[in-house]
């Protein structure tokens, strides 16, 4: 077990994303470790802020478009945030970083999609302010990336995943299931 979180981040869990024949790999499995981790962070009382893309005019990300609602099992609570941010890093121009510092948070438990992009981007900007970060492997995901015919052969999500968490450096704990994360 590791050190309780203060907070949960969940990075665009839009319906996009996650349902539906162009949902990333094992949607079914990131739905139910994110799941997880909301039941426990709710319980405890924890910081709840779901963030939520605004794609480009066209995206399946658009905003007040179908694939760009929120998909959770249960929608957030009267105490939980929904923070729309315009750029992959949550942090950069919205409101998270206000809401983070006003309720005292110093741990972060992130979670979502796509791993390389917002997950990843987020992650690096808690780090840089001095938050101490729990990227659960198993809570996060993202696309396979294609073969470039030359270059490699399609790379499997569950790999860029894997290299997204890495590339955050030693300090974040992004080698921990879902089951191992807790809240205070």
């Amino acid at each position: 077990m590791t050190q309780p979180a203060d907070a949960l981040i969940v990075v665009d869990l839009q319906t996009a994303f996650v349902s539906g024949p162009d949902a990333v790999p094992r949607a079914e499995q990131l739905l139910a470790r994110v799941g997880e981790l909301l039941e426990r962070a709710r319980e405890a009382g924890a910081v709840v802020v779901h963030l939520q893309n605004d794609g480009p005019p066209g995206a399946d990300d658009e905003p007040e478009t179908p694939g760009w609602e929120l998909y959770l099992p249960v929608k957030p609570g009267p105490r939980e945030h929904v923070v729309r941010k315009p750029r992959d890093d949550g942090f950069d121009g919205t409101a998270l970083g206000e809401i983070l510092v006003s309720a005292g948070v110093r741990s972060l438990a992130i979670c979502g999609v796509m791993s390389e992009m917002c997950v990843a981007a987020t992650s690096k900007t808690a780090l840089a302010r001095g938050y101490r970060v729990v990227l659960p492997h198993d809570a996060h995901g993202t696309y396979n990336i294609p073969a470039v015919p030359g270059v490699s052969e399609q790379i499997p999500a569950d790999v860029v995943s894997r290299v997204a968490a890495w590339s955050l450096g030693d300090q974040p704990e992004n080698t921990l299931p879902t089951s191992a994360v807790t809240f205070s």
